[in-house]
């Protein structure tokens, strides 16, 4: 597909209107739901808090982005498993934001789906801070491999990736 601004405005815009209808989709690997809040469509536009991804990344996961709900209410098994103590924004009472560690979870969901005409390898990125609610985090269409022709599920940092 050609990549042009006007064609990223409109599947970026389809892609968000998508996203919002969602709300949660039932995951029987974890049997429960897994929400789709802002948070996911944010990580979605932003590499970082406050730091955009490159238009193309962003094109090619909006592109795809309706396989997300697909993967995980199709899955039985997890692909991949991450635990980390990370610093997360949480606000406070008085509206201001503030940086507090806590024991974070990513779960990564792999499958090989029909996709604009043809199969693409995607990952779905599931995140779970400290036990609470499960929520999507990040469709990644294709990924890397090593020198040794081994997948890189991750590049050690999902919440980057």
């Amino acid at each position: 597909m050609e990549f042009t601004l006007e064609k990223f405005n409109q599947i970026k815009r389809d892609a968000e209107d998508f996203y919002n209808k969602i709300g949660f989709i039932y995951c029987p690997y974890f049997s429960s739901k897994i929400n789709f809040n802002t948070k996911g469509l944010d990580h979605l536009i932003f590499k970082n808090w406050n730091r955009t991804r490159p238009i193309n990344d962003q094109f090619s996961r909006f592109r795809h982005l309706a396989l997300a709900p697909k993967v995980i209410q199709d899955s039985k098994t997890l692909q991949g498993i991450w635990n980390t103590q990370k610093f997360e924004r949480v606000k406070k009472k008085d509206g201001s934001w503030q940086q507090i560690l806590k024991l974070t979870t990513y779960y990564e969901f792999i499958a090989v789906m029909e996709s604009h005409g043809s199969k693409i390898r995607v990952k779905v990125i599931v995140k779970q801070i400290d036990g609470g609610e499960k929520f999507f985090l990040s469709i990644i269409p294709f990924w890397g491999v090593d020198k040794q022709g081994e997948r890189i599920i991750y590049s050690g940092n999902p919440e980057n990736d």
